[in-house]
């Protein structure tokens, strides 16, 4: 199950962590309470529990806090270097 629970919660992250539109705001539309609460909804949709996914990754939400701050970092820096 543990290879199936991190294939999900990679593919989860990669299509639904995404960097804020606006400067400044927390990441994605939502904070990382609320897609730790989509997450958990769509991996238990696919068979996977709360436990499952914190196996893989640890904390959840402070798993996807740090998901949030990385995709904003990556898109300040595709912003900066778009400037130059």
């Amino acid at each position: 199950m543990s290879a199936k629970a991190r294939e999900f919660i990679d593919f989860w992250v990669e299509n639904s962590v995404h960097a804020a539109e606006e400067y400044g705001t927390a990441g994605s539309e939502q904070g990382a309470i609320e897609l730790a609460r989509r997450c958990l909804e769509m991996a238990a949709s696919q068979g996977f529990s709360k436990t499952d996914i914190e196996t893989e990754v640890g904390n959840l939400i402070a798993y996807l806090q740090e998901k949030l701050v990385s995709a904003n970092k990556r898109e300040r820096d595709r912003q900066d270097r778009s400037k130059s």
